[in-house]
């Protein structure tokens, strides 16, 4: 069977970029692999939100632990949110056979301060010289133990400085050895233009769904992109749905959501997470 890394780089292969979805536990994982999806990522961001924090605040070793939790349940491969890969270049190292041992497909690196800063949600950023992380880069390449394993070199230099900056970094990341790039717009304008001037595979992120995008996926498959993830949406809509419901419980009134469909539901998680295999084993053995 391939490893999840093999098969991530066969949908990057193909012509037609694979659309993925922010995953942030192994049920949610379970349920994007049911509707359809081939690919998976773990974003740092949003599990920050989780757990009442920021990005900032997460540490290598939950991360890991996460997909370890997730792989678990899922063999779609995973694709790591790996912030700023921990530190400089030495810790890189370490965050790759960290990421590569919890049986992630990939890493995102983005070229921001470590440790990272809260202000980055509100959309301050602060990035660190182009040779800091073309050291990264190269001591991931070097780290690396599988040879199918991706490694994303992100930078967000259109937000900060311009597009030729952002070109400049990307670039350069490409030449220390990543094999795909992510390069932030601010519109669809600006990915476009990265897509014409940047060597692929490109790695596109979503940040206000589908409709952000600004072309068809055929369009952005021709410029390079390759994986295109909505980072956000999934955990937004699981919040809203989760503040209508206790707020509809606290004032004695029935869930939005699923109304008294409760059993319903019941019976589409027990599927989700495949209760019948763990009866049967029972049956087997201890239920006689």
């Amino acid at each position: 069977m391939k490893s999840g890394a093999a098969v991530l780089r066969t949908l990057i292969a193909q012509d037609l970029p694979t659309v993925m979805p922010l995953v942030l536990d192994p049920i949610s994982a379970m349920q994007a692999q049911r509707a359809g999806f081939k690919a998976l990522y773990l974003g740092g961001g949003t599990l920050g939100y989780v757990k009442t924090v920021t990005e900032a605040n997460l540490s290598l070793t939950q991360m890991a632990q996460t997909g370890l939790e997730i792989r678990a349940a899922s063999e779609l491969p995973l694709i790591l949110d790996g912030q700023c890969g921990w530190g400089d270049a030495m810790h890189t190292r370490t965050t790759m056979a960290m990421a590569e041992a919890a049986g992630f497909a990939a890493i995102e690196i983005e070229d921001q301060l470590m440790p990272k800063r809260a202000h980055h949600h509100l959309g301050i950023e602060h990035l660190i010289p182009a040779e800091m992380m073309v050291h990264k880069v190269r001591e991931a390449v070097a780290a690396r133990r599988d040879p199918d394993f991706v490694i994303i070199a992100r930078t967000n230099a259109c937000r900060t400085d311009d597009l030729d900056e952002a070109i400049r970094r990307a670039e350069a990341y490409k030449k220390a050895g990543a094999d795909m790039l992510l390069v932030l717009p601010k519109n669809p304008e600006q990915a476009r233009t990265i897509g014409e001037r940047v060597e692929g595979p490109l790695f596109y992120m979503m940040l206000g769904g589908i409709a952000s995008i600004g072309m068809s996926l055929p369009e952005l498959g021709t410029l390079g992109y390759k994986l295109v993830v909505d980072a956000v949406t999934p955990f937004f809509a699981r919040q809203k749905a989760l503040r209508l419901c206790y707020e509809a419980l606290a004032n004695g009134l029935p869930d939005p959501t699923v109304g008294g469909e409760l059993g319903n539901e019941a019976e589409l998680t027990h599927e989700v997470i495949g209760l019948e295999a763990m009866l049967s084993i029972e049956r087997r053995t201890v239920e006689r």
